[in-house]
């Protein structure tokens, strides 16, 4: 007789995934205050690091890849099937972001408020956006997440349409566009004058319509234990 490995439970996995973006994060902002500490000695609490060192930003942008790969393997693990590995990596995601500012917030005072300017992302081209924005992001994320897990421990059953799909992708794609406006600017080293907040409210509101429509429309297991529900 085979033992089944039976998925981890819901309150189980949420904790050791928390543990684990929380201490990523740490480990994250400490490297990036070493970064900034050596390009721009004497202030730590630089948002955007000087050019200096040839070889930093490949590094960095390496770096970022790494933290990607990190974060689908604690996905992977905490996961059973595919949904859960994905969902999970999208919890991870969110906390770590989250806590990646708390931890710099904690170490060097920065940012100095959520609407502090930040270079999120290096690949293809470098994202900025004030801090704000990316916590906004991050929060749905979690939130949508634990949700999902936990509509799924109850029985339904995680199947959206194609066009639902499409909505979420537009919406994210909208979210990165309003990332990736001023990026030259980012790239000379100048923070833009103001942040697309109209672009980015667009973007959100879009994926989360699709969220709420594709919730609303799921459908739910043969599940003795809980009873299937009728949409109305």
């Amino acid at each position: 007789m085979t033992d089944e490995i039976r998925p981890q439970p819901l309150r189980r996995s949420t904790i050791w995934v928390t543990v684990y973006a929380i201490a990523m994060a740490f480990v994250e902002a400490a490297v990036v205050v070493y970064l900034r500490q050596i390009l721009s000695p004497g202030d730590p609490a630089v948002s955007t690091p000087t050019a200096g060192v040839s070889a930093i930003p490949v590094i960095e942008a390496f770096r970022e890849a790494a933290t990607i790969v990190m974060l689908l393997a604690v996905g992977a693990l905490a996961g059973g099937d595919a949904w859960e590995r994905f969902l999970w990596f999208s919890c991870a995601f969110g906390l770590w972001d989250i806590f990646y500012y708390v931890w710099l917030r904690v170490l060097i005072g920065w940012p100095g408020s959520v609407l502090s300017w930040d270079v999120l992302f290096l690949i293809p081209v470098p994202w900025t956006a004030p801090v704000l924005a990316p916590v906004i992001i991050s929060v749905g994320l979690v939130l949508g997440s634990l949700w999902l897990l936990h509509l799924k421990g109850k029985g339904a059953v995680l199947r959206f349409a194609p066009w639902l799909w499409a909505l979420t992708i537009l919406g994210g794609a909208i979210v990165l566009l309003s990332f990736l406006l001023d990026y030259r600017l980012a790239v000379q080293g100048v923070e833009p004058p103001v942040f697309h907040w109209f672009v980015f409210a667009a973007g959100v509101s879009v994926a989360l319509l699709a969220l709420v429509i594709g919730v609303r429309r799921l459908e739910w297991g043969r599940n003795p234990a809980f009873p299937p529900r009728v949409r109305s």
